[in-house]
């Protein structure tokens, strides 16, 4: 078995690139709209994954402009080399940490959380703190 990819449903579509692509450095891989459905699919591959690495998959459903964040729902989690100077990158693009750095309950890592624009939690780890 693969993982392959994590949907999200998102409210702005052009905002949701805008924000993984610019502030994040995700790579755009395809964006295809499907007209019979009314919605459009697009591809984001973190920087530095691997060509084969699983992808995120916006998913903007035509006229939908805001979702009810679901109890069940957590987080995504990335790895960055170091929380500090990514949460001086954000701040140069109007952005900011919603929490922390702070280590993890067991010490051996420093953690952060970032929201994306329609209020999806993102984990950052810096494994060598």
């Amino acid at each position: 078995m693969k993982y392959l990819h994590t949907m999200i449903r998102v409210g702005d579509l052009d905002k949701s690139i805008q924000f993984y692509c610019e502030v994040l450095n995700f790579k755009l891989l395809s964006r295809q709209d499907f007209k019979d459905g009314e919605f459009t699919l697009v591809f984001l591959k973190a920087p530095n994954d691997e060509d084969n690495a699983s992808v995120l998959e916006l998913t903007y459903n035509w006229g939908v402009t805001k979702y009810e964040m679901g109890g069940a729902y957590g987080h995504m989690a990335y790895e960055v080399p170091s929380i500090i100077e990514f949460q001086k990158k954000l701040q140069k693009q109007g952005h900011d940490l919603s929490w922390g750095p702070k280590k993890s309950p067991d010490g051996t890592i420093n953690i952060a959380f970032i929201i994306d624009p329609d209020g999806y939690k993102i984990e950052l780890l810096e494994p060598h703190c």
